[in-house]
């Protein structure tokens, strides 16, 4: 039986024009504020007030940071801005005598391996776990 798979899920349907739903709630009510200001107030001062609101909705219904709509990015700022942050670092010189004495161990102890001894690296290391997965891999399934 085969099934068809929807693709594209993240991707939001164009409902008006070529706007989604949110990007036109956001320009639609830019677009109404600023109106409202231009009705009740001072010529200047709607200029001065619709400027910031036209350029907020334009960010809000069009600008991405790596990939992320900017309501989140304004949302994780607002969190970030007004939720308690602990800091805590504790001084413990006991424990830094220890690492210093467990780093001298480790550099004696690096300095006794014999010169023909191949050493391992983090681009090896990462190559035999990769071998190890393929291989362990084709094994099983026999």
């Amino acid at each position: 039986m085969e099934y068809q798979v929807p693709q594209f899920i993240e991707v939001e349907d164009k409902i008006i024009g070529s706007l989604t739903l949110k990007q036109f709630i956001y320009l639609a009510g830019a677009t109404g504020l600023c109106i409202i200001f231009f009705m009740y107030l001072h010529i200047v001062i709607a200029f001065l007030l619709s400027a910031p609101v036209a350029g907020l909705a334009i960010t809000l219904s069009f600008y991405k940071v790596n990939g992320k709509p900017f309501i989140e990015v304004l949302e994780a700022a607002f969190n970030y801005y007004t939720r308690e942050k602990l800091f805590l670092w504790k001084h413990d010189s006991v424990r830094v005598e220890e690492r210093s004495a467990a780093n001298a161990a480790a550099v004696s102890a690096a300095a006794n391996v014999p010169p023909g001894t191949p050493k391992l690296t983090r681009g090896k290391l990462s190559e035999l776990a990769w071998s190890l997965d393929i291989s362990g891999g084709s094994k099983q399934q026999k």
